[in-house]
């Protein structure tokens, strides 16, 4: 069991949604925060919410320079959650590359940025954790999320990976898979989200993870049984269920 107390953890998307939640129950905890994001008057609001030791360094995911660069200054730490994100609904018929190449270089590419910024220090002191967020869209294609369903398989996989190449080494990698979470991304979604979650609901969720020695946790739990079990249905099975209509 972690005692939180002891623990200094850098937050990286906790200026809204989901990482603010999230930055709100480790405070809560003991667990001594450095909260990122890109909007220094949203990260400063923050830390003066939040009840326990907490700082913050300005960031953007999708730049090497400025993720290496807070690295740097925030220096020795326990662990890393990345949080940070961008997403749009777009499908076939309102294909923008633009957009599409900037879920993959945020969400993935920021990602590999992150995990590059401490991975090596963990590594020489033989501890750490990292926290990397998945989805249960990224287990199989789904309409309307060809990039950022393509954006958290590729998170996935590469928490998998490490997973399987970090055994041993005293540093420890989790991935976390929500469904739908009810903050300023989904609400561009105009249709209907089962099983949607209170951003305090799904924050409590991961850090229920996190305290735990588990790799992979995903829900909630009946949407994500549904998705892992599409996993298994033959493609004309599945895309009768989930293709777009018409």
């Amino acid at each position: 069991m972690i005692d939180w107390s002891t623990q200094r953890y850098w937050l990286i998307g906790a200026s809204a949604g989901l990482g603010r939640a999230l930055a709100h129950q480790m405070s809560r905890a003991g667990c001594e925060l450095i909260v990122s994001a890109r909007s220094e008057d949203d990260l400063k609001a923050l830390v003066d919410e939040l009840p326990g030791r907490a700082s913050y360094v300005t960031v953007d995911a999708a730049d090497q320079e400025a993720v290496e660069a807070a690295a740097r200054d925030i220096g020795e730490i326990d662990g890393m959650v990345l949080m940070a994100g961008v997403y749009w609904p777009l499908g076939a018929s309102d294909w923008d590359t633009g957009k599409n190449l900037t879920m993959l270089d945020v969400n993935a590419g920021g990602a590999i940025r992150a995990v590059g910024a401490v991975l090596p220090d963990m590594l020489k002191r033989g501890r750490g954790h990292i926290v990397l967020p998945g989805s249960l869209s990224g287990f199989r294609g789904l309409p309307g999320a060809t990039a950022y369903g393509m954006s958290k398989a590729a998170v996935m996989y590469m928490a998998e990976s490490l997973h399987a190449d970090l055994k041993g080494t005293g540093v420890r990698v989790q991935v976390v898979n929500p469904g739908f979470i009810k903050t300023r991304l989904t609400e561009k979604n105009d249709f209907k989200m089962p099983m949607i979650m209170e951003p305090e609901d799904g924050a409590r969720e991961i850090f229920e993870h996190m305290g735990t020695d588990r790799f992979k946790k995903g829900f909630p739990w009946a949407m994500s049984t549904m998705f892992r079990a599409s996993q298994f249905l033959p493609d004309w099975a599945y895309y009768r269920l989930f293709s777009s209509k018409g």
